[in-house]
């Protein structure tokens, strides 16, 4: 997931209330012209077009599901022959609830890091209690060397560590055992061990690329005296599904829909040519797809190639970039610009920051999708407030809610259609296991959670594609914040002491 792996939220998405000094802005007390009252027939043909070229009927989303499935086969192959890297991440041991202990967990994806412990109390205690801190990564550490930043990690590991309360209990002769969730582009190796490829998310770190990160976070808390060691390496969206399936053994997808997006899933080792020659005493492995690459046969129109143009990495992660939170709203502000200045949507007045690109951002939009009022006055104070529209009809309003609403139908019946994609891969592998039992796909994000317009659409769309039959066995499961305990449950499962509590294998 390249925009957003580690948080794999949208920020504050849930639809906001405006203020009664909002409901008395300029926008709802303007004249309007007879140019502006105009605005939306005028605007009319850019929206016709708009729901043509963003159409998601059944034939299309089943196009994309059976790329998804073929593209998803070729990088199981091999490497680099698809858009779909299919990283394999060497996780094949899942928690049962057997577990017992304390661990800890570390999260690094951004600005922010994080760190969680976990007492876990077995079949019968479960999670008995949790504790959690997050720590603000100084700017100046982020393009300073590898040593610095991680010695910064392991000092604030130490300290999370020195207040572990009488609540947490290490089992004597136990080392603390940490899983690392670590969201940048890593060559996975094994289970605890991972090559960084690069940095991103405005991260430029000397010393690291070509490194084992791992190494690189046990040399720092070596140096600093403390006793623990990671005992798996993973990304959010893995530690996403390790959570899920800690509480229901039927979770065999996981997907991330908020400002990025990914998905990972279990896979069969037969079903994985490129790791033919090598020994493996297990049968499943969860497979990261990296599916933000995914491109063949999606909808696209002159603004997601406009935005794709003018965006840091042009003609990549352009599923990401029709699907996740990090775009809509921009995609909609094109859409929105278009119709300002050849249909005079908002009159004869073109607002300059109308022509920012991200200003609109995707809470705005879903905030406006909430709004049930009869002069939808909520539209019309975020239009006001967010890209300087002071003078709006009704019927522009009404269009910009349509313009929304496509873009986010769109998003969400694509997402569905990806997920699908997936689920067929694995039911034609596994000759009918998939579909012919329950079968649950854990779903997290900000994106996912606060919008509910693009929940259901997502919905509706994986019902279309399987049928009301199937889509019975296949349930769509929020699993908020799973990918933080899902590290720690990782960390458990894959531990050094694991005899002693039966983990067993992926299934």
């Amino acid at each position: 997931m390249a925009i957003a792996t580690a948080t794999a939220t949208i920020g504050s998405l849930s639809p906001t209330r405006s203020s009664p000094s909002a409901r008395r802005s300029p926008s709802h007390r303007c004249r309007y012209s007879r140019l502006t009252v105009r605005s939306s027939s005028l605007a009319l043909p850019i929206l016709t077009h708009l729901k043509k070229k963003c159409d998601t009927s059944l034939p299309v989303l089943r196009h994309v599901a059976e790329a998804m499935a073929i593209d998803m086969r070729s990088g199981l192959a091999a490497d680099g022959v698809s858009d779909l890297k299919m990283i394999l991440t060497y996780v094949n041991t899942l928690p049962t609830g057997n577990e017992e202990g304390l661990f800890y967990a570390l999260d690094l994806g951004g600005t922010n890091f994080r760190v969680l412990r976990v007492q876990l109390g077995g079949k019968e205690g479960r999670v008995k209690d949790t504790e959690f801190d997050q720590v603000s990564i100084p700017q100046e550490l982020m393009f300073g060397t590898s040593e610095e930043l991680f010695d910064f990690i392991a000092s604030g590991l130490e300290k999370f560590a020195q207040k572990e309360s009488g609540r947490f209990h290490l089992p004597q002769g136990r080392k603390r055992e940490i899983g690392f969730t670590f969201s940048f582009p890593v060559k996975q190796i094994s289970i605890d061990s991972g090559i960084l490829m690069k940095w991103t998310k405005g991260f430029a770190v000397s010393g690291a690329a070509g490194r084992d990160v791992v190494a690189c976070l046990n040399e720092a808390m070596e140096r600093r005296g403390l006793d623990m060691r990671v005992s798996a390496l993973v990304n959010d969206t893995v530690g996403t599904l390790a959570g899920a399936r800690y509480w229901d053994d039927d979770v065999m997808v996981a997907v991330i829909l908020g400002t990025g997006t990914n998905a990972c899933y279990v896979e069969r080792i037969d079903a994985i040519p490129k790791l033919q020659g090598q020994t493996h005493s297990y049968r499943n492995m969860i497979v990261n797809t990296e599916w933000g690459a995914f491109s063949n046969g999606l909808p696209l129109t002159e603004f997601d190639k406009e935005m794709d143009a003018a965006s840091i990495n042009p003609g990549e992660q352009i599923f990401e970039k029709t699907i996740s939170g990090m775009y809509l709203g921009e995609i909609v502000r094109r859409v929105l610009l278009k119709m300002a200045q050849e249909a005079a949507l908002f009159g004869d007045f073109v607002p300059d920051k109308l022509s920012m690109p991200f200003v609109l951002r995707t809470p705005a939009i879903c905030a406006m999708q909430q709004d049930n009022s009869s002069d939808l006055e909520a539209v019309g104070t975020i239009l006001s407030e967010v890209v300087g529209v002071t003078c709006s009809s009704l019927s522009a309003r009404k269009t910009v809610v349509e313009a929304c609403d496509t873009i986010a139908k769109r998003g969400g019946r694509l997402a569905g259609a990806g997920i699908v994609g997936i689920l067929q891969k694995m039911e034609q592998d596994s000759k009918g296991l998939i579909f012919g039992k329950r079968t649950v796909v854990a779903m997290d994000g900000g994106l996912y959670e606060n919008y509910p317009q693009y929940r259901r659409y997502l919905q509706d769309a994986v019902q279309e594609l399987l049928g009301s039959e199937i889509s019975e066995n296949v349930i769509i499961e929020h699993s908020k914040d799973g990918s933080g305990i899902g590290a720690a449950l990782l960390a458990a499962a894959n531990s050094k002491y694991a005899h002693q509590f039966l983990g067993v294998e992926a299934h």
